[in-house]
C-alpha cells in the first residue's frame, strides 16, 4: 500500500495534467496514473496538427501543447506513474479511495479525479485477416508526421472529423490522397466536410476495403481491393501508405464495475454536475469523461473542469477552506518564481 495522497488523478491528458497543476495551487498532494508510456492523452493522436482554440495561445502544434502542459503539471512535483492500467476503484475501511492497477499496486488517496477522456482509447483495427503484419510498414492508425507521406499515394479510410482532417492536411504534401468511406454521409463538422469537398482529395463513399494486396516481399501493402456497398462494384487502388481511422474502442471497465456504483450516462460518460462532482462524495471527473448540462467538449473546457474538481476536493477535505477558485496572480506560491522570471526579463 502506498502513501495516502490528497488526490489521485486517473488519466494524464489535458484535464489530468491541469488538475495536477491546480492541486499544487491549493496545497494538495497529488499523483497521476496514466496507462500510456507518456503524458498528453489524446493529443498524441495529432502531434503536428495546429490547435487554435485555446484561450490566450496563438496557434500551437499538438506536440508543443503536450510539452507545455506537462511542464506546467510538474510545477509542484506530483507523483507521476506511467504504464499502469487502473483495474479497480473502491474504498477502504478508513473511507479512503483505493486504486488498484494491473501491476498489483494499490494507491490510496482521500479523493479521486477521473480524467480518462473517453476511457482508454485504442484505435479500431482494420477487420481484415493478416492486416496486422503491415502495421510495421505502411498501414497506420495515427499520423505522427505529415512529412512521412511526402510524394506518396495515400488512402485514408474513415468518415469522421479525424479521417477528413488527415486527408485534407496530407493533400498538399502527398502525390495523391484518396478517402474511402463505407457510409453515405460523413460524420463530421460541416466546415471540415466543406474543406474536403473543395480540395483535390478523391472521395469514394459507400466504399469498404475488402482485401489488402502485398508486394512481392509480402512486407508492404501494394494495393487495396474495395467494394461499393451499393453497386457491388470492386475496384483496386495502388497505395504507398494506408491510413485507417474507424474510431476508437473505449474501455471504462474499472468505473462500470466499481462497487461504488458510479452513475454513468449513455454508457460512455460519468454523470456529474457543473462543479465536476459525481454521485460519489470525494470522486470527481474532468474532461471528456464528464457529462453535465452545458458541458464544453474542448481542451479549454477540460481545464475548467479540472479547476472545479480540485476546488471541490479541497472543500471536501477541508470544508472551512477558501471556497473560490485560486488565481496565480494572487498566489504566494509564485512570488519567488515570479521574481526570478521578471528579473530575467528585465536584465535582457
Amino acid at each position: 500500500m502506498t502513501e495516502c495522497k490528497d488526490v489521485t488523478i486517473i488519466g494524464g491528458g489535458p484535464a489530468g495534467l491541469y488538475a495536477a497543476f491546480y492541486c499544487g495551487m491549493r496545497d494538495l498532494s497529488a499523483r497521476i496514473i496514466e496507462f500510456k508510456p507518456n503524458l498528453g492523452g489524446k493529443v498524441h493522436i495529432y502531434p503536428e496538427k495546429m490547435i487554435w482554440d485555446i484561450g490566450g495561445l496563438t496557434p500551437i502544434t499538438g506536440a508543443q501543447l503536450i510539452e507545455q502542459m506537462e511542464a506546467q503539471a510538474r510545477t509542484f512535483n506530483p507523483k507521476v506513474i506511467l504504464n499502469e492500467k487502473v483495474e479497480k476503484l473502491e474504498k477502504n475501511m478508513e473511507d479512503c479511495f483505493v486504486v488498484t492497477t494491473n501491476t498489483g499496486h494499490k494507491y490510496v488517496s482521500r479523493t479521486v479525479i477521473l480524467a480518462t477522456g473517453g476511457g482508454i482509447l485504442e484505435p479500431i483495427k482494420l477487420d481484415i485477416e493478416g492486416a496486422d503484419r503491415f502495421e510495421v510498414s505502411n498501414l497506420h492508425y495515427t499520423v505522427q508526421s505529415l512529412d512521412r507521406f511526402k510524394d506518396k499515394k495515400v488512402i485514408v479510410s474513415g468518415g469522421g472529423d479525424t479521417a477528413i482532417d488527415w486527408a485534407t492536411e496530407l493533400e498538399p504534401i502527398a502525390e495523391q490522397v484518396s478517402l474511402v468511406y463505407r457510409g453515405e454521409e460523413f460524420k463530421a463538422m460541416e466546415a471540415h466536410i466543406a474543406h474536403l469537398e473543395a480540395s483535390s482529395v478523391h472521395i469514394y463513399k459507400n466504399t469498404k476495403i475488402e482485401k489488402l494486396l502485398a508486394d512481392e516481399e509480402g512486407h508492404h501493402v501494394k494495393e487495396i481491393l474495395t467494394k461499393n456497398q451499393k453497386t457491388g462494384e470492386k475496384v483496386r487502388f495502388e497505395v504507398d501508405d494506408l491510413i485507417i481511422n474507424h474510431g476508437f474502442d473505449r474501455e471504462l471497465k474499472f468505473i462500470k464495475e466499481s462497487p461504488l456504483k458510479v452513475e454513468l450516462e449513455q454508457d460512455f460518460f460519468v454523470k456529474g454536475s457543473g462543479k465536476a462532482e459525481t454521485n460519489i462524495a470525494g470522486l470527481y471527473a474532468a474532461g471528456d469523461i464528464l457529462s453535465f448540462d452545458g458541458k464544453v467538449h474542448l481542451i479549454a473546457g477540460a481545464y475548467n473542469d479540472a479547476a472545479n474538481t480540485v476546488n471541490q476536493a479541497k472543500l471536501y477535505m477541508k470544508p472551512d477552506a477558501y471556497n473560490e477558485i485560486y488565481v496565480s496572480s494572487h498566489n504566494s506560491k509564485f512570488h519567488e518564481k515570479n521574481r526570478k522570471l521578471l528579473s530575467h526579463l528585465y536584465t535582457k
